[in-house]
């Protein structure tokens, strides 16, 4: 879906202007990447790892995202579309179904390094872009999105961003005989990888039932995490999520 074709989150489509970046901003993009990355060398999943390198990213400047996209779109189709901000659900969805991810432009300043409320770009583009570049998760990635901007019923919705949040924003998988990290919300966080890797959460594996029925906290740090075994996995239980989600329906149709 070229981006004159998207709908819901066409006005919040902006241009990233890269030239307008200060020295101070490149700086504070170092040190974030500087202060994460010995943990996710050691800690982050080999898929995360090569995503990284495949997609040119820089220590010490703010990543460009034409570029990005230009590497993306041959290899698994999608983009890292510049948005202005938070996304409303319907205009998050559209844009996955069209493989272009929403990504914003600004940085968190120096006084905020460690936690901001919404999402900069160190947090969509340093936490979740890497992962774009793995043609299993980028499938997984659309067919969320595709599922979801279809739907209108908000129960539903609500237990689907479960599978959202226990994978692409704090997904963890097994690799070897290790506990490695993919989820972006890991991934960008000090407090919630170090959270896991010091076994402060317990990791459950994943079972697509009970994901669905743990709900989401976010005032708190992860008591509990879910570990994949593969990202096929992952791609096999969207495919049963998006079963489970029409039977739902179905059952809500015919009692009425």
């Amino acid at each position: 879906m070229p981006a004159e074709q998207l709908k819901a989150a066409a006005p919040y489509l902006i241009e990233q202007k890269y030239s307008e970046y200060t020295a101070e901003q490149h700086q504070v993009w170092q040190e974030l990447v500087r202060h994460r990355w010995p943990q996710i060398e050691a800690h982050a999943c080999k898929e995360y790892l090569e995503g990284y390198q495949i997609i040119g990213l820089q220590q010490d400047q703010l990543p460009n995202l034409a570029s990005i996209s230009s590497i993306l779109g041959p290899r698994t189709g999608w983009s890292t579309t510049p948005v202005s901000g938070f996304l409303p659900s319907q205009a998050f969805f559209e844009m996955l179904a069209a493989r272009k991810f929403p990504t914003t432009t600004w940085l968190r300043s120096r006084d905020s390094l460690e936690y901001i409320p919404e999402p900069d770009i160190f947090h969509d583009v340093f936490g979740h872009v890497p992962m774009h570049a793995h043609r299993v998760f980028a499938d997984f990635l659309q067919h969320y999105g595709s599922v979801c901007v279809r739907l209108n019923d908000q129960d539903l919705l609500e237990q689907l961003g479960r599978l959202f949040w226990y994978s692409v924003e704090f997904g963890l998988i097994r690799q070897g005989e290790a506990i490695k990290v993919y989820g972006s919300g890991v991934i960008s966080s000090h407090g919630e990888c170090t959270n896991v890797i010091e076994g402060g959460c317990k990791v459950r594996d994943f079972e697509l039932e009970e994901v669905l029925r743990t709900p989401v906290r976010v005032d708190r740090i992860h008591s509990v995490l879910f570990a994949i075994e593969s990202f096929d996995q992952l791609y096999e239980a969207m495919h049963a999520a998006e079963n489970w989600a029409e039977q739902r329906l179905l059952q809500s149709h015919t009692s009425r």
